[in-house]
């Protein structure tokens, strides 16, 4: 009986119950992966209406449990079209796959760091002009935002960023300013339907 009483007031300090539980939800998860595909359908690739703009999601742990290790997506803009204004921890790299347009870059310095971090936006962005089959880095914590120049096709292009900053516990994203509504535009990839804001 003293094993038993042992026992339970050590089971007291476990969280959500149970080590062993933890090893058996793990062993599910690799068996899981083993029988994961390695490939991502474009069924299988999500549309999203976000407030950065139209998105469709390629590479998330969330469409496939072998993405661990970097997020990537294809924005459209619409024809004049902009995406929104924003900043994150992780460098970006960009691949145009359509379209013509360019690219505002605002420089920021690291202003306080406590609990959170605080930064200083550059009042002048730095312009990037781009077409496809160009490619086009951002840095760390640059403040950016994209524009579409062509008035009647879209632009295209893929975006890829680590999750090392999510996995650091340092992960920022802030949204600064929204993309424009979509209205009736639909996007011209195919996939799953996007949500209609």
């Amino acid at each position: 009986m003293r094993l038993y009483d042992e026992s339970k007031s050590q089971e007291s300090g476990i969280p959500d119950g149970s080590f062993y539980a933890e090893d058996l939800a793990l062993a599910h998860e690799q068996r899981r992966l083993r029988h994961a595909s390695h490939v991502i359908t474009t069924e299988e690739m999500v549309w999203e209406e976000s407030p950065h703009g139209l998105l469709k999601h390629v590479a998330n742990p969330k469409l496939n449990p072998h993405v661990h290790d970097i997020d990537a997506y294809i924005q459209e803009l619409p024809p004049d079209g902009r995406s929104g204004k924003h900043q994150h921890m992780a460098e970006e790299f960009i691949f145009f796959l359509e379209g013509r347009g360019y690219s505002l870059h605002w420089d920021v310095d690291l202003v306080e760091m406590g609990e959170t971090f605080h930064w200083g936006i550059s009042d002048t962005p730095q312009r990037f002009d781009w077409e496809a089959t160009d490619w086009m880095y951002i840095p760390v914590n640059t403040v950016h935002q994209h524009f579409n120049l062509d008035g009647d096709a879209p632009a295209r292009f893929l975006s890829a960023t680590s999750r090392l900053y999510k996995f650091l516990g340092t992960h920022d994203l802030r949204q600064i300013e929204p993309a424009p509504p979509l209205g009736d535009y639909r996007p011209s990839l195919t996939g799953r339907d996007v949500p209609h804001a």
